[in-house]
């Protein structure tokens, strides 16, 4: 007979079981500018977007987030993140604090809007850029901080609707299904939750090339715990030296039949989202081509 500790532990990692729901809400960034919520969540469904990335407005200006939550609402448009992209783990001790209560009141904000998620990286020991490279970043102590980190800021809001999550990095932990399975069981917050991103794991050629198999581990061990994906591509440069650079979805080898399948096998309808392209054009272009792939794969996007 397996013992209470195994059984916890195999239940922990099991697989997703769910059926899929052959549904995705795709999303992305609009280029209107507009301070009537109404106009912002019609322009979603204009561009065929029903996820969205939270519009603009201050934590204490509770008539703006309540007319968002509203207009949004009425086109089925929902919140799927507020962004908080802010370096947990900056050297210096003041800009730290800051940008932790920075993160905290985003996971207000997002628990506010009913956002599925409030999303940052871990951080970076980097000191030239905030999400850059450093070997401390793979350390024992930069997890314990990570763990610290998080329960801090989810103690500190209480969310019942929405969850914080961290994006997963090619230099920074978590960097893999395995590493944030362990964070998950560390940070031990209902709470908190995964963000996927699969351009940000694919760290070297064995990855780029085999990434629909990295994507369905991925889901595998983390599915129960994803609210949120982002969509983009990648390309391998030929140079001296590994070189990926970020392209318009359906212009690198990304497998997007493998993404978008595994994104409709989760429990809930799950958003994915645009994001770091240069123009209106070029997020046109990437929603074109998900939706193709989705629909030779039998993947409902709405």
């Amino acid at each position: 007979m397996l013992s209470r500790r195994h059984l916890l532990a195999s239940a922990f990692a099991a697989p997703l079981l769910h059926a899929a729901t052959n549904k995705v809400r795709l999303g992305g960034p609009i280029s209107r500018k507009s301070d009537d919520p109404r106009e912002l969540a019609r322009e979603h469904r204009r561009l065929g977007y029903s996820a969205a990335y939270c519009p603009d407005v201050e934590l204490n200006d509770t008539a703006r987030i309540k007319a968002i939550v509203d207009a949004f609402a009425a086109e089925n448009v929902i919140i799927a993140e507020v962004g908080a992209w802010k370096n947990l783990q900056d050297g210096n001790p003041a800009l730290r604090i800051a940008n932790t209560q920075y993160v905290t009141d985003s996971l207000a904000l997002a628990e506010a809007v009913g956002a599925r998620c409030c999303v940052d990286i871990t951080g970076s020991y980097s000191t030239k850029a905030w999400y850059g490279p450093h070997p401390g970043n793979l350390s024992q102590k930069f997890f314990d901080e990570t763990v610290a980190n998080a329960r801090h800021i989810i103690d500190a809001v209480k969310p019942t609707r929405t969850k914080f999550a961290f994006e997963m990095m090619g230099w920074n932990l978590p960097d893999s299904a395995d590493s944030y399975l362990k964070l998950l069981k560390a940070v031990d917050r209902k709470a908190f939750a995964v963000h996927v991103d699969v351009c940000n794991v694919i760290n070297s050629p064995r990855r780029f090339y085999d990434n629909a198999a990295v994507t369905r581990e991925i889901f595998h061990k983390l599915g129960r715990w994803i609210v949120s994906c982002h969509a983009k591509d990648l390309e391998f440069r030929p140079e001296m030296n590994v070189h990926f650079v970020e392209v318009i979805p359906g212009k690198g080898e990304i497998d997007y039949k493998a993404y978008l399948t595994a994104i409709a096998g989760l429990p809930k309808e799950t958003p994915l989202m645009l994001e770091h392209l240069k123009s209106p054009a070029e997020y046109d272009q990437g929603a074109a081509y998900i939706r193709k792939v989705a629909s030779e794969c039998g993947v409902q996007l709405y």
